[in-house]
């Protein structure tokens, strides 16, 4: 097969190195010649990059999106109506309006879209499933996830779409039932029309999940809790790892006593998760699978995070069915 990447910055270097090791014959596309330089350095044709990426859409298969949110309709309508596969890195969209507009489009052109919510693909997301699926924890009461770190902030979405937005898709998985609503606390310290710290309960049913997510926290954290009524699972993104924590709250006459009864590290072990990502989705191209995360899924996040901006502007709880009317 024949893959164009679409931006070559930071998280598309990623995707160069993986699609090379994948084995298809990658192109290349980005403004930056220097960029363009850069890829030829990492084994990219010469005649494979380029600057425009609409010049070379008749000699490839399928399209791998890494630019800026606020770009990704316009490019991935051109590649779509083009007949094009399209792997889009999340978010789907910069707002609900363009994700429903791009979902119609691949429903429109039959052409495969996938959305980059890498979570999926990730050893410590396979675990905590697993985990669930055997009811280690008993009923699932509430969970947190956090996305925090000392970093350069995105120019196109706030830290909630950009980062908070991977806790929102992974937990409508490990919950297997999607976001009814969302109450939130946003804030723009740095004055730059987005937010960069974000609290915000996004409500799956009857189980809340609270994700944290800015750019001011030193240091780097990927994690998440799912508590139970019969123990809780910590996990960590950035180490790989999980830990089962069991115990329960037992009456006690007039009283309630808290009964820890041990702990056990759960086995998180897998490929790279951006391989298992690109794999899926080239598996997708050529019909060997279903698509692993489609663009309705990834419009279902972008509503979840749309709706955090209006909840925190309007102070209030603001339903999916609302924002959806």
């Amino acid at each position: 097969m024949n893959v164009l990447l679409i931006g070559l910055g930071r998280w598309g270097a990623n995707h160069v190195r993986v699609l090379r090791q994948i084995g298809v014959t990658v192109w290349a596309a980005d403004v930056s010649a220097e960029r363009r330089q850069w890829a030829l350095a990492q084994g990219v044709e010469p005649a494979h990059a380029v600057e425009d990426y609409r010049t070379v859409l008749d000699r490839v298969d399928a399209v791998d999106v890494v630019t800026p949110a606020d770009s990704h309709l316009t490019i991935a309508e051109a590649c779509l109506r083009a007949g094009k596969h399209c792997f889009i890195e999340k978010p789907l969209t910069r707002t609900a309006a363009e994700g429903r507009r791009l979902v119609e489009t691949a429903r429109e052109t039959g052409r495969v879209v996938q959305v980059g919510h890498i979570f999926r693909f990730h050893p410590v997301t396979a675990t905590l499933e697993a985990a669930l699926a055997a009811g280690r924890i008993g009923a699932v009461r509430y969970a947190t996830g956090r996305f925090s770190g000392f970093k350069r902030p995105r120019t196109d979405v706030g830290v909630f779409q950009t980062d908070g937005i991977h806790y929102v898709d992974l937990f409508r998985l490990l919950l297997r039932r999607d976001p009814t609503g969302v109450s939130a606390l946003q804030r723009d310290f740095l004055g730059r029309g987005l937010d960069d710290l974000s609290v915000v309960t996004v409500h799956y049913g009857d189980v809340p999940v609270v994700i944290e997510a800015n750019y001011f926290v030193p240091g780097i954290y990927r994690d998440c809790v799912v508590v139970g009524d019969e123990g809780s699972l910590v996990a960590d993104y950035g180490t790989g790892s999980v830990t089962l924590h069991l115990g329960e709250h037992r009456r006690a006459g007039p009283t309630w006593e808290a009964v820890d009864t041990g702990k056990e590290d759960l086995p998180a072990s897998g490929g790279e998760p951006l391989r298992l990502e690109l794999d899926a989705f080239i598996a997708a191209c050529r019909g060997q699978q279903s698509v692993a995360v489609t663009a309705e899924d990834g419009l279902i996040a972008v509503e979840v995070a749309e709706a955090a901006t209006q909840s925190a502007r309007l102070a209030r709880f603001v339903s999916l069915t609302e924002l959806r009317s």
